[in-house]
């Protein structure tokens, strides 16, 4: 059923067709989709279009639809096309006449992007909160293991010593700059596009700085044109953070599965957070840090797919947007996934140390013996050449010690100094002032 239609009944292939699994993917939008009609009926009534009796009743039974969903007993009835159907169409059943006037002055169009917004920021705040928690872990293990030497390695052969602590604070300081990317995304998503309707306004005298401040949006999408063209835009932005979030997490995991391997060893964790084999009894594989490789991968393919969705798309609304949703919606929950599954994993580890200890390790310490030579006055050429004849001859001696004192070594993470970069970076989204003003719009 569409409350929009007129006399002509739409083919049912059509319609299945074309709604899709959009009943579906406009559950995620459901409270979005309320809070943005608490804003959007309060200014139609200051400016006439909505009287004081009518916003009382449809505020009323907006506030006991949101209480609905809080709880997860809303549905969308099967016949009813969507979202914004759902909740118009409880209303009037609900109160009548005021119920169809409060989709004055908007478009679907408008509706949508402005539930995406309110959805996605959401989104972002629990994914900061996942990626803030992990860096937290990161940094805490990177503390305790910083005098753990383990191999360092380019071209995945040995290079030179690294230690535990160093490879952990390395992840910790990469969701820094992913925190970065997130905090780009969502000055993108807190810019209000309700009341551009269609794409091109309204001839109500529509007060949108009055709904941008209501829902808590830092600013308007002016150009009522170029609302509509954020559509797809936002998406493909929200994706770009994710994939960064999603390449940093894909990284680590493989580090783990490559260093829980027998040939390497380096890192253990507990039997009940491995899987074994059907044959062969020995096993303890990495089910879980595969998993979020293989997720974080295709995450990381997500701004792609949704580049070639939107390419070469004609001005306006067109219905291949819709499509959007389907591809996002699961890939958010996923990353979520990753990163509370991430952190479970790194709480259980344990690390090996002694591992330089091998003689297969020796040549990762020719370079330390040859700063030291230089430091004792040999040219560095000089002490260069010495030590590679050493090591042809068979003569090399490893000290098995590291004196690193530089900004980001071994002895000086600045675990200090990456974390106040986290700080910062948190301190930039001002959650708290959506969350204030979202509640305000529910309260009794």
């Amino acid at each position: 059923m569409k409350l929009w239609q007129k006399n002509t009944d739409a083919n049912q292939a059509v319609d299945r067709f074309t709604v899709g699994h959009d009943r579906e993917m406009d559950l995620f939008l459901a409270e979005a989709d309320v809070l943005g009609s608490l804003a959007h009926t309060r200014m139609l009534n200051s400016i006439g279009l909505l009287g004081d009796e009518d916003l009382q009743a449809v505020q009323r039974e907006l506030k006991k639809i949101h209480a609905d969903i809080v709880a997860g007993r809303f549905t969308i009835d099967e016949g009813i096309e969507d979202v914004h159907s759902q909740v118009e169409f409880l209303l009037t059943e609900r109160i009548g006449d005021a119920g169809k006037k409060i989709h004055s002055g908007r478009s679907r169009n408008d509706q949508v992007l402005v539930d995406l917004r309110i959805f996605l920021r959401r989104q972002i705040k629990e994914i900061v909160e996942g990626v803030e928690s992990l860096f937290r872990l990161l940094q805490s293990l990177s503390d305790r293991y910083n005098e753990v030497l383990m191999p360092g390695y380019t071209h995945l052969q040995i290079a030179m010593p690294s230690s535990f602590g160093l490879w952990l604070g390395a992840y910790a300081e990469s969701l820094v700059d992913d925190t970065e990317m997130l905090h780009a995304a969502y000055r993108i998503c807190n810019k209000n596009p309700l009341g551009s309707a269609a794409g091109y306004g309204s001839s109500f005298p529509l007060n949108r700085t009055m709904t941008t401040e209501l829902l808590g949006f830092d600013t308007l999408s002016y150009n009522v044109v170029y609302a509509q063209m954020g559509r797809g835009k936002t998406e493909r932005i929200m994706a770009q953070a994710m994939s960064s979030v999603a390449a940093t997490l894909a990284r680590l995991a493989m580090d783990n599965t490559m260093f829980l391997n027998q040939n390497f060893n380096f890192i253990s964790y507990p039997a009940e957070l491995t899987t074994g084999s059907s044959i062969m009894p020995h096993k303890k594989n990495p089910d879980v840090w595969e998993l979020i490789r293989g997720k974080c991968n295709l995450i990381q393919g997500l701004p792609n797919q949704i580049a070639m969705m939107t390419t070469n798309l004609p001005i306006g609304y067109n219905r291949d947007l819709q499509q959007l949703k389907e591809v996002l919606f699961p890939a958010v929950a996923e990353l979520r996934s990753c990163l509370q599954m991430a952190h479970y994993m790194l709480e259980n580890l344990s690390v090996k140390e002694d591992i330089l200890n091998d003689p297969k390790y020796d040549y990762l310490f020719s370079v330390e013996v040859v700063n030291d030579l230089v430091l004792h006055g040999t040219p560095f050429r000089e002490a260069y050449k010495k030590v590679g004849l050493d090591i042809e001859n068979g003569t090399f001696k490893a000290p098995h010690t590291v004196h690193h004192t530089h900004e980001g070594s071994i002895g000086n993470l600045c675990t200090q100094q990456i974390a106040a970069l986290m700080d910062a970076q948190l301190a930039r989204f001002h959650f708290e002032r959506v969350e204030a003003a979202e509640a305000a719009l529910v309260q009794p």
